[in-house]
């Protein structure tokens, strides 16, 4: 069974926007609407999943609770079935979360949080009402078009996509719940106005090429991966070309398919689990201003030799904003202990759908899916809460951005890894021994 519902939460201008350290100014309008997609699997007599992915730059633990409460309570299920995830825009307004890293400002805005909250909850009341049979497909493709690895053009990044067709029983479309692993920062700090950026660009063109559905996007392991290195520019003509790209890549993997994936059938299943990793031990404010100070000139120097907005000055930048977010962690009260990390996997049939709060680099969500006994697996990022950024091992070597805003030790991410490993691992076996016993 399915029910799906798409609902505008666009705020009104004169809000901060969130995403960019460079960016000065509040929303003048609106170029497209942000939205809420709510997908809800579920059969007659289990409540199954519901996905809220909406076009935000993130979701904290506050909001994740918001909005899963309010969902589950409108739709009648537990809070545990519902998942928030974010497309990770960069053109959405800062006052959802507020401050998302102790290196970071930002201020939460109450009002904004509950108008949105009350978009949602209005979508999900009338999700009982649509319920409907549905037949699932199952489809994979590619595409280099859209993002890439942005320290290096030859560097690590997952060019696939993954796409859950969902069609009435006379055929006609009704859903799609579709990833990619690419920054929505199509747009930089300059605009201004509210989008999705490229994810919203790729459901608009393929309401038109598929026929209207209810389409969702999850943001895959996308911390090292962005348009860097293919946008020919930074607005929205080129917002719609990489959507486009990645639409036209979807439609054409649809129209290709032929029978319905044996791998897409069964119950939905879901596995909650958390993992406790400790936080990093922060440098001293003196070591961190100096990295600070050392990085800015390195940019100004790339800037001098290149101009704005080279993939040498856009690395460098980010390297100082880096170095920045690092002294301003030093010179507050950075979190100690250890992080409650919530990792989720949904199942249907042989497609896993893998979810973590993180911005995971490429090499770990390829490592999660190659070690994954499942015949599909999808590792989604940016979901249930934000953690920020965890780099591999390459990334620490480095010395780049992420490096030092992460939150964690440079051996989170293998823990992590194994983590999730053991989870698919888990609700593989669960899922193969309950077929069985049926």
């Amino acid at each position: 069974m399915l029910a799906a519902q798409d609902v505008r939460i666009t705020p009104g201008p004169g809000h901060p926007l969130g995403g960019y350290l460079a960016r000065h100014g509040v929303a003048t309008g609106t170029h497209d609407d942000l939205e809420a997609s709510l997908i809800w699997l579920s059969t007659e007599d289990d409540p199954g999943v519901l996905w809220v992915a909406l076009d935000a730059l993130a979701v904290d633990a506050g909001l994740t609770s918001t909005l899963a409460d309010a969902v589950a309570a409108a739709v009648g299920i537990g809070p545990e079935r519902v998942l928030v995830c974010a497309s990770h825009t960069h053109s959405g307004p800062e006052g959802w979360t507020g401050p998302l890293h102790p290196g970071l400002p930002g201020q939460r805005d109450p009002g904004l949080v509950g108008r949105m909250a009350e978009k949602v909850t209005g979508a999900a009341l009338r999700l009982r009402a649509c319920r409907e049979r549905v037949r699932a497909r199952w489809h994979a493709g590619s595409t280099e078009a859209v993002g890439g690895n942005r320290y290096r053009p030859d560097g690590p990044h997952d060019t696939s996509f993954g796409v859950l067709e969902l069609r009435r029983d006379d055929g006609s479309p009704a859903a799609l719940l579709f990833d990619y692993a690419s920054h929505p920062t199509v747009l930089g700090p300059d605009n201004l106005t509210w989008s999705a950026d490229w994810p919203g660009a790729t459901r608009r063109e393929l309401a038109t090429l598929v026929g209207q559905p209810v389409a969702a996007f999850l943001q895959g392991a996308a911390g090292d991966a962005s348009s860097r290195f293919v946008r020919r520019g930074r607005n929205h003509e080129e917002v719609r070309t990489l959507g486009g790209h990645l639409a036209t890549s979807i439609a054409r993997t649809l129209a290709e398919a032929g029978a319905p994936s044996p791998s897409a059938t069964g119950p939905v299943r879901l596995t909650r689990s958390t993992l406790h990793l400790p936080y990093r031990d922060v440098p001293s404010l003196e070591d961190s201003v100096e990295l600070r100070e050392a990085a800015e000139a390195e940019w100004q120097r790339e800037l001098a030799s290149h101009g704005e907005d080279h993939p040498a000055v856009r690395i460098a930048q980010t390297r100082y904003e880096g170095c920045a977010m690092l002294a301003g962690m030093a010179a507050s009260n950075p979190p100690t202990g250890c992080a409650e990390v919530p990792v989720t996997v949904v199942s249907l049939g042989e497609i896993a759908w893998l979810h973590t709060p993180f911005e995971l680099f490429a090499s770990l969500g390829l490592r999660i899916r190659r070690g994954s006994p499942f015949r599909h697996t999808r590792v989604i990022g940016y979901t249930d809460g934000y953690l920020g950024y965890l780099p591999d091992a390459e990334g620490h070597r480095e010395g780049i951005y992420e490096s030092y805003v992460t939150l964690f030790r440079p051996e989170a991410a293998d823990v992590l890894v194994e983590h999730c490993l053991k989870q698919l691992r888990a609700h593989h076996l669960s899922r193969v021994t309950s077929e069985r016993r049926g």
